[in-house]
């Protein structure tokens, strides 16, 4: 299976293939690849990028990943000592031009239409995910006729997109290397203060060339991206460390003024830091 732009080793001329990770980190750098990815989160927490969105991941999570669609998992490693995600990825095509175009098969066409976007299954998880788990005791037939029921059972069950927008190419090995690099340095630097000259120059462009080229493949601005991963941040803090004071959340998560912090903090998740805390204790 060839993905692009880091290319990870696959076994070839396999219509479909299962995967198991049990690693301290997911594989944490920007890739797309042609195959659908259906995953299921047994273990481990962190923050998921696809396409233009910023997304968390927990256990017991299926995700759905389209074709081409550019993602990057990057695990919480102070949470757990092991992630583990199991993962089927196959295409349209895998059993046929036109297989899932059989009439016998219409059922299946809603979980096509919403992979492009990725999404997240929200309602009547249980029996997916007991599915995803008989998948290693079974042979190549007995996991595509599992295929088939979680994509079965994906389709009747409520979901939300992961993104509103997919850049419309696939991006070239630099491309991906290039983004990727920013990425890592927005989310190891975010509770700093990062200058658009600093990310400029690792991403060996001029400041205006850059902000053209990160608006054009991720539909927003590099400010936006930034204020949006110190947000997603915050959250994990605001629920994970409830003793800790919103003002405290707020500096540690890169920002200088809390009447900001709390400004942008509604904007993105439809509530006040306090109103968030509350929700879950």
């Amino acid at each position: 299976m060839k993905i692009l732009p880091f290319k990870i080793p696959k076994p070839k001329d396999e219509a479909l293939v299962y995967q198991e990770d049990r690693e301290k980190v997911f594989y944490d750098q920007l890739h797309q690849h042609a195959e659908i990815q259906i995953s299921y989160i047994e273990k481990g927490e962190g923050t998921l990028i696809v396409g233009d969105s910023i997304n968390e991941y927990k256990a017991n999570d299926i995700l759905v990943i389209g074709s081409y669609v550019p993602h990057v998992f990057r695990s919480d490693t102070h949470t757990t000592n092991t992630s583990v995600m199991r993962t089927l990825f196959f295409d349209q095509g895998s059993f046929g031009k036109d297989f899932f175009d059989l009439p016998d098969l219409a059922a299946t066409h809603p979980f096509f239409q919403q992979s492009v976007y990725g999404m997240k299954v929200v309602s009547h998880k249980e029996n997916t995910i007991a599915l995803f788990k008989q998948l290693r005791q079974q042979n190549k037939l007995e996991q595509i006729a599992s295929l088939l029921l979680i994509i079965n059972q994906i389709a009747k069950s409520e979901t939300q997109p992961l993104s509103s927008f997919v850049y419309n190419k696939a991006f070239s090995d630099d491309e991906g290397k290039r983004l990727n690099k920013v990425f890592d340095h927005v989310m190891d630097h975010y509770h700093e203060q990062i200058t658009l000259q600093e990310v400029s120059e690792i991403a060996h462009m001029s400041k205006n060339a850059f902000c053209r080229y990160f608006k054009k493949r991720t539909n927003k601005t590099f400010f936006q991206f930034l204020i949006e991963i110190r947000i997603e941040n915050a959250s994990k803090r605001i629920i994970g460390q409830p003793e800790l004071p919103i003002s405290l959340v707020s500096e540690q998560c890169g920002f200088s003024n809390l009447a900001n912090f709390n400004r942008k903090f509604k904007e993105l998740k439809g509530c006040t830091p306090t109103q968030y805390r509350a929700q879950f204790q």
